[in-house]
């Protein structure tokens, strides 16, 4: 007979998922002030019911008997998304990205499921929970994209979008966002800390399961930060930052985290008409503007990964 699910009142944190059983000003966990959140909650769920059912089909394997001879990465067409990646999207990887409103961020994830689409043996399936399918169609017509294996799926319920990744097996899954995807059995809002929590869990069981690379987009508070529980950056195997000026054309793509690969790597774009291009030479794009015989001003070279990028320094006075 399963356990009878209790309901009870806690109040939650949005910033680290710390509960408490009443409302504070300050998390005692983290130190923000004014993120406690009450929430509805249930002891024992037909969630967790079925999570330790499905334990018991799980054996540990030796080491030595573990194959990684079919291990391969999916290449990105363009070295700047594949340098962040350390060298291209790892099979059954989850992979966040962030980035300021309007950065570009479902510009890029747009342009990269169009090119895989195209080039791939398996649709992609592009799942929107802010746009309606015609949206997203007048941003690839604008970009001039059009593959016929690019599946678009306007939902925010989770379930449904379970069921049609599991059906179509997908080359790559975007979600777009994450704070828009809800689970009808937690009583809390979308976008509050558990339901971004179990989402993004019942999304890496599933990315893993079944080696199928997941694009989750990520919101951002006003300082910057990634929107929802620190756990979200802990789950995922990869984080990227999208930066930039939104009212300028320069985009840098940034890992904060890689399981895979190094952090130190930058990509470097220029949001154009067409969506985001690869700069491929950062450093004649910096200097392009550049006058000669300028006093106060000198050449500097960084170095960002494995690539030197040159600058140009100014001084204050001369």
């Amino acid at each position: 007979m399963p356990p009878k699910s209790k309901t009870r009142t806690m109040f939650v944190c949005q910033q680290c998922g710390s509960e408490q059983p009443k409302w504070t000003g300050r998390c005692p966990d983290c130190g923000e002030w004014n993120t406690f959140v009450e929430t509805v909650t249930t002891s024992a769920s037909t969630l967790t019911a079925g999570r330790s059912e499905s334990l018991g089909n799980n054996r540990p394997t030796p080491i030595t008997q573990v194959r990684n001879d079919d291990f391969s990465r999916i290449s990105v067409p363009g070295e700047e998304f594949n340098r962040v990646l350390g060298g291209g999207i790892v099979q059954g990887s989850l992979v966040l990205i962030s980035g300021d409103p309007g950065i570009g961020k479902s510009t890029v994830l747009l342009q990269l499921a169009s090119e895989l689409a195209l080039w791939g043996d398996k649709p992609v399936l592009y799942v929107s929970g802010e746009e309606s399918p015609q949206q997203i169609k007048l941003r690839a017509t604008r970009l001039d994209l059009n593959p016929e294996r690019l599946m678009l799926l306007s939902e925010t319920e989770l379930d449904p979008i379970l069921a049609q990744i599991e059906m179509m097996q997908p080359g790559l899954v975007i979600i777009d966002s994450i704070q828009t995807m809800f689970l009808p059995e937690l009583t809390s809002a979308a976008g509050s800390v558990s339901q971004i929590r179990e989402c993004t869990a019942r999304l890496l069981r599933l990315a893993k399961a079944r080696n199928i690379p997941m694009f989750l987009v990520g919101h951002v508070t006003k300082e910057g930060a990634i929107a929802g529980p620190r756990v979200l950056e802990h789950m995922v195997d990869v984080v990227l930052y999208l930066e930039g000026d939104r009212f300028h054309q320069y985009r840098l793509l940034r890992g904060v985290k890689n399981r895979f690969g190094s952090t130190n790597e930058v990509g470097v774009f220029e949001m154009g008409n067409s969506g985001m291009i690869e700069i491929t030479n950062p450093s004649a794009a910096f200097l392009a503007e550049r006058s000669e015989g300028e006093s106060g001003a000198a050449i500097a070279v960084t170095l960002e990964g494995t690539r030197p990028i040159l600058v140009e320094v100014q001084a204050l006075t001369s």
